[in-house]
């Protein structure tokens, strides 16, 4: 979903004009960007807390060449759900899970797709 579709969703439940609510939204985000970078923190109950947290430097690997590389501390937005979006996301979790468990057979196994390029590959040369 976008912020688009957000909008269309509220001007259709309330039935007021899309650029309106585009106004509404957007200055709903920028106050919450302006409080995080004001205060660090902002907790909107029934949905969650969005908190500015250090990340300490680091030392990683380029994944490319392996190389050894520092990674400088930065600044990084979290966000922990408030415990009735938990409760939602369970909820749909277990939907997701039943969906799962209900294997469909593959037409062709992807080792036998990648087996049958190389030896037609390797019969052409």
């Amino acid at each position: 979903m976008t912020k688009k579709d957000i909008v269309k969703y509220i001007a259709d439940q309330t039935n007021q004009p899309q650029l309106k609510i585009k106004e509404i939204v957007q200055l709903t985000f920028d106050s919450i960007v302006d409080t995080l970078v004001k205060h660090g923190r902002i907790e909107l109950r029934n949905f969650g807390v969005f908190e500015v947290k250090r990340r300490k430097a680091r030392r990683a690997r380029n994944p490319r060449t392996g190389v050894p590389v520092t990674v400088e501390p930065k600044n990084v937005v979290t966000f922990q759900p408030g415990k009735e979006m938990e409760e939602k996301v369970k909820k749909l979790t277990k939907v997701t899970e039943t969906k799962k468990k209900i294997k469909r057979p593959r037409a062709t196994p992807v080792a036998s797709r990648s087996s049958a390029t190389m030896q037609s590959a390797a019969a052409s040369s």
